[in-house]
C-alpha cells in the first residue's frame, strides 16, 4: 500500500462525506475503490465500489478518515484525477475530473485516453 503525501488522485470533502454516510449505513469500513475497466461508450469506465480493505497495490488518498483507492494498473488512467460527489435536479453521483480523459461520453462515466 502506498499512501501518498500529495496524491496522484484526490478526494474531495463532498465525496468524503458521501462515502462516510454510505459506509456507516452499510456498517462497513469507509473505503471507496475506484478502478477503471473497459468497455462503455468511450472505451474505458469507472467503477466505484465500497472496499473492506486496502490491497498492497493500492494508492490511498484520505480526506477526513475516508480513504479512496486505486489498484496500480488503474492509477496509470486517472492519475492526476480529482473524485467529487455531485447532488443536482439531474441526480446525485460521483464525478471523476479526469485530466487524462483525451473525451467522454454524455453521462460522465467512460472516457478515452
Amino acid at each position: 500500500m502506498t499512501t501518498l503525501a500529495q496524491p496522484d488522485i484526490a478526494l474531495t470533502p463532498a465525496a468524503a462525506a458521501r462515502v462516510a454516510a454510505i459506509a456507516a449505513k452499510q456498517g462497513r469500513p469507509a473505503i471507496l475503490r475506484l478502478s477503471v475497466e473497459g468497455g462503455g461508450c468511450s472505451g474505458f469506465q469507472y467503477k466505484f465500489a465500497l472496499s473492506d480493505g486496502v490491497e498492497s497495490d493500492d494508492s490511498v488518498a484520505e480526506v477526513e478518515g475516508v480513504r479512496l483507492v486505486v489498484d496500480s494498473v488503474s492509477l496509470d488512467l486517472v492519475r492526476g484525477a480529482q473524485v467529487d460527489f455531485v447532488d443536482t435536479l439531474g441526480g446525485a453521483h460521483f464525478a471523476v475530473g479526469n485530466p487524462n480523459a483525451a473525451s467522454g461520453c454524455g453521462c460522465g462515466t467512460s472516457f478515452s485516453v
